[in-house]
């Protein structure tokens, strides 16, 4: 899963690079004490992505900080995931940072081509549903990914649904992402032939209870293959899917 890693052993296999300079970009110290933070710079080696930076509760100062540092560990593409309009604006004049509202993401440096062994398709059951979508599609496209985005094709509409079954028996992994009732993870889950990650949102009226009634109704869905999330986390989501695209 690690590429960089695997490059590195590569160009020692080829010759291109010598035994301590393959040990010394190994050896990179795994992490990086700035005091209010230790970044951790190992994480590609242990888990095949580097760490994500989560915005909600640090100052854009912290970013900036950690940011800096990482980018100084030769780390291409960072995350920043609910991230502010606020500190985005911080951000954006120190880095050249893209930053999309909706999702609240942002992300340093370009995005990788895709490494993953399939696609992953993002559906939604509405379009109030798309802020948590997009925070999974551009989790898993900043990890390596092709994604395929279904938007809008809740069970309201099964025909919606039905019309993209291509696209659903293709996929190597599904994020299904709805609220109210969340029944369209177990729908997705008995057409689809590769493992679904189900992502309860927050949309609804009052008795969903902020996302609570779809969870408990994912958590319960009669479709084999079906895992779920926590409410509204598109990250997590977008994440495992890009683990399960990358296992070879």
């Amino acid at each position: 899963m690690n590429n960089d890693i695997r490059k590195t052993l590569e160009e020692l296999r080829d010759g291109t690079i010598s035994v301590d300079e393959a040990l010394l970009t190994i050896k990179k110290k795994p992490f990086e004490d700035i005091g209010f933070a230790k970044v951790d710079l190992h994480r590609a080696v242990r888990q095949g992505a580097a760490e994500v930076i989560y915005g909600a509760g640090k100052t854009a100062e912290q970013m900036v900080a950690i940011t800096k540092v990482m980018l100084e560990n030769g780390v291409k593409t960072i995350l920043i995931t609910r991230l502010s309009p606020e500190s985005a604006e911080i951000l954006q004049r120190e880095f050249e940072m893209e930053y999309r509202k909706d999702s609240r993401i942002g992300i340093v440096g370009e995005f990788p081509e895709p490494t993953g062994i399939g696609t992953i398709v993002v559906a939604t059951g509405g379009t109030s549903d798309i802020p948590v979508a997009e925070e999974a599609a551009l989790t898993a496209e900043a990890h390596g990914n092709k994604v395929i985005r279904l938007y809008d094709v809740g069970v309201a509409g099964l025909h919606r649904t039905l019309s993209h079954m291509d696209e659903i028996m293709s996929a190597t992994v599904i994020i299904a992402i709805a609220g109210m009732e969340g029944a369209l993870a177990s729908v997705i889950g008995g057409l689809a032939d590769c493992p679904v990650i189900a992502v309860p949102t927050s949309v609804g009226y009052g008795a969903s209870f902020h996302g609570l009634s779809a969870l408990l109704s994912m958590l319960n869905s009669c479709a084999s293959g079906v895992s779920v999330v926590n409410i509204d986390n598109g990250f997590g989501a977008g994440y495992l899917a890009s683990m399960i695209n990358h296992i070879r």
